[in-house]
């Protein structure tokens, strides 16, 4: 058995299990797990407990999630956007599509918490067929993100026969697969798997890594595999209140993940997903961190911070205020809020 699957095995899944390891004793996490499942694998547990808050917070069950009064149960209206089961066609080129309902954590944070680690997502041959029927169906979209769930929860051979049936779609130019095992399980990006993948060209994969303290070594080791086979990696953050929402802390990870050539792509505003109300910040404690950011380090340090506006109307990029008037000449602002003028161009007949 693959070290990665002797790892996933001994996951703390139960109150019980958890009290052995952690300093809690509030019997309240009982109700949650029974709503919202919990996994916390051997090494991430490790990581709790060597860091501490910003990473328990993320894993450890907490009893404001059975008392969010704010919180939509489908907050990006998913299941109102699938054409067929597991398939979100919310953009006209793109879509998503979902093939498993397992992670090697379930962060308390996540957009499916609905669903994710429990019998409410289901995924069969069945509902992937008529999701690659859909997906030929439609030559406009060309690009799928395959996700879940994690799609690397999935055996190798499962994976790969997922790419070939993508591949064999001719209108589908682009693949990327959404993970975040490469911050929770490293060990699972094994060489044998990034052979796999380099095959399927252009393939992209998206990272989630939402502190610094997640840069391990074996993070880089799995971040490598994976860029020495030309896939290219971006990062989704999502900001989350008591573990990340500081510049600072940020700017570490944003600019420890381009040392392990993860562009950072997004930074994402907690969704309004039922059971994380506790984690979102205002909207302008996102642009005030942006602020913070942009120009005082470098660009390519710099992901976009957006919001996935409630109803799946979309994501919406938000960003500092920078123009200060427009006319003649653009009267703006620089990173250190110096005045600046920029003439604008003259129509020639």
């Amino acid at each position: 058995m693959d070290s990665w699957k002797n790892i996933l095995r001994q996951s703390v899944t139960t109150f019980s299990e958890l009290k052995k390891y952690l300093n809690c004793d509030d019997g309240a996490i009982e109700d949650v797990i029974s709503t919202f499942p919990m996994r916390i694998n051997p090494y991430f547990l490790n990581l709790i407990q060597q860091y501490g808050e910003p990473l328990a917070r993320q894993a450890v069950p907490d009893i404001r999630e059975l008392h969010d009064s704010v919180g939509q149960i489908d907050p990006l209206a998913e299941e109102d956007l699938s054409p067929v089961a597991n398939l979100v066609h919310r953009y006209p080129d793109r879509a998503l599509l979902l093939v498993t309902n397992k992670c090697a954590m379930y962060c308390r944070f996540c957009t499916r918490k609905r669903k994710v680690g429990t019998d409410k997502m289901v995924i069969s041959s069945k509902s992937l067929d008529d999701a690659y029927e859909y997906l030929a169906a439609n030559p406009q979209i060309r690009e799928v993100l395959v996700s879940g769930g994690d799609p690397f929860m999935l055996e190798d051979n499962k994976i790969e026969k997922i790419l070939v049936k993508l591949r064999s779609i001719s209108s589908i130019e682009i693949i990327r697969i959404g993970t975040r095992v490469v911050s929770t399980l490293p060990m699972r990006i094994t060489s044998r798997l990034a052979n796999m993948l380099q095959k399927y060209h252009p393939l992209y994969i998206n990272t989630h890594f939402n502190h610094p303290f997640e840069l391990t070594p074996e993070s880089q080791k799995a971040c490598t595999t994976l860029a020495d086979r030309g896939i290219p990696l971006g990062n989704h953050t999502v900001l989350l209140k008591g573990v990340n929402d500081d510049s600072e802390t940020l700017r570490k990870l944003f600019v420890g993940l381009l040392k392990i050539r993860i562009k950072p792509y997004y930074l994402f505003q907690t969704d309004l997903t039922c059971g994380t109300n506790h984690f979102r910040t205002k909207t302008m404690k996102g642009i005030e961190i942006m602020q913070e950011l942009i120009g005082h380090t470098s660009g390519l340090a710099i992901p976009t911070y957006a919001i996935d506006a409630p109803g799946g109307k979309g994501k919406i990029p938000l960003t500092p205020e920078y123009i200060i008037s427009r006319g003649k000449t653009l009267k703006f602002k620089n990173f250190r809020g110096e005045t600046c003028i920029y003439p604008e161009a003259i129509d020639s007949f």
